[in-house]
């Protein structure tokens, strides 16, 4: 008799199983329009609340913020409620948070509504990758892949589409922003079911969500994989906050701008899937990692030397460099010997890197409006991408924790 076969029936199995990818496709989904749809109605929240352009700038580096404080948490919750209960507790915080936001009376309110939502997919982007351990041991690169094009075709359309909505609504951003609520609560009851079958949550071979006596600070592995998500976070927030500006301010026209920048993301949804499905089936990502560094290497050296020369090969550099992120998520994966630890590493690492990549976005924003150019903040970029290829290169190295 087989380890599933003593869980549940055969049967049933397929459909958690089944169950577990939709929730993960919708959780993933969530984890960015709380984000990507405030930029394209920001001056109509920003005239409402009489919201400054000071405080406008703070909601940039926010979602980083409460990456990183949050993160921390989700060992302890989800030994306490189960990964899958966990999750469900983040999915409920965020479509609570997006609900609620919109007819916040003032600025405070709405920051801390924005806080919630964004607590609740700080908890569930720490968990995801623990889910795919647990409930696909042997399919972690091709299920880290489909959550990472589910993640870029939510963080795209919440872009392209809100605006239209808001239209639709007679100009009301209120609903507008609101509607993402409703998508949110859509992957609630799935999470809820899921949660309910803990026994799930133990792979074959492997080992319950229970806190490993671990000390990932004191892992050269664990710090590798803190520098090379803070670095790939770094670069994928300067380029959703400046990438438009850069083209706009080399004579490229807005909506040409806003095209170029569109290419960036939708890259992503195709190349995420092969390139975690590819790194899951190797021993080693190293290589992977120098590769995509090089992409982006070229992209920002491009820009810095002649934005409007070749404004499309450097967009689609840049794209393909924006990969590091389900690279990242993938080896967080694959580094740690069981579900336990993933947890635990998971946690570690995207709070450290998110606590490493606030300050990005606000020097490279600091560095231009002192120097008048985008020379200086992109030469930065440029520099930051080859401490960004020997963290990926250390992190992907065929080695576990624990």
């Amino acid at each position: 008799m087989t380890m599933t076969s003593t869980r549940f029936p055969a049967g049933r199995a397929g459909r958690t199983r089944a169950l577990a990818v939709a929730a993960l496709v919708l959780a993933a989904i969530n984890l960015r329009p709380a984000i990507t749809s405030l930029g394209p109605v920001l001056a109509e929240v920003r005239d409402s609340l009489g919201m400054s352009a000071a405080v406008a700038g703070l909601l940039t580096s926010v979602p980083a913020l409460c990456f990183a404080a949050v993160g921390s948490a989700a060992p302890l919750l989800a030994r306490r409620w189960g990964t899958g209960g966990a999750v469900a507790v983040g999915v409920a915080a965020l479509a609570c948070g997006l609900a609620v936001r919109p007819w916040a009376g003032g600025t405070p309110l709405f920051l801390a509504l924005t806080a919630l939502a964004l607590a609740g997919i700080a908890l569930a982007n720490i968990l995801l990758p623990v889910v795919v351990k647990q409930r696909f041991p042997d399919r972690v690169g091709a299920m880290t892949g489909l959550y990472s094009v589910a993640l870029n075709f939510g963080a795209s359309t919440a872009a392209a589409v809100t605006v239209p909505v808001t239209a639709g609504f007679g100009g009301d951003w209120r609903l507008g922003l609101g509607l993402w609520a409703v998508v949110a609560a859509l992957a609630l009851p799935l999470w809820i079911l899921l949660a309910r079958d803990r026994a799930g949550e133990t792979p074959p071979g492997g080992a319950a969500v229970v806190e490993p006596d671990l000390r990932l600070r004191h892992q050269p592995m664990a710090w590798a994989l803190a520098v090379y998500f803070g670095l790939q976070s770094t670069a994928a927030y300067v380029i959703m906050g400046w990438l438009p500006q850069v083209f706009r301010d080399a004579g490229i026209p807005p909506t040409t701008a806003g095209l170029l920048f569109a290419v960036t993301a939708l890259l992503g949804v195709p190349l995420s899937f092969a390139l975690s499905a590819v790194a899951g089936r190797l021993p080693r990502q190293s290589g992977l990692a120098v590769g995509i560094g090089l992409f982006g290497l070229a992209g920002y050296a491009g820009l810095w030397a002649a934005p409007a020369a070749a404004p499309w090969v450097w967009a689609v550099l840049l794209g393909v460099a924006n990969c590091a992120f389900p690279l990242a998520l993938t080896m967080i994966a694959l580094r740690g010997r069981n579900a336990a630890v993933v947890v635990r590493l998971s946690a570690f690492a995207q709070s450290a890197g998110y606590l490493l990549s606030i300050p990005g976005p606000i020097v490279v924003g600091a560095l231009y409006q002192h120097s008048g150019s985008w020379r200086v903040p992109l030469a930065l970029m440029t520099f930051l991408m080859l401490p960004q290829m020997v963290a990926g290169y250390l992190a992907g190295r065929d080695r576990q924790i624990g």
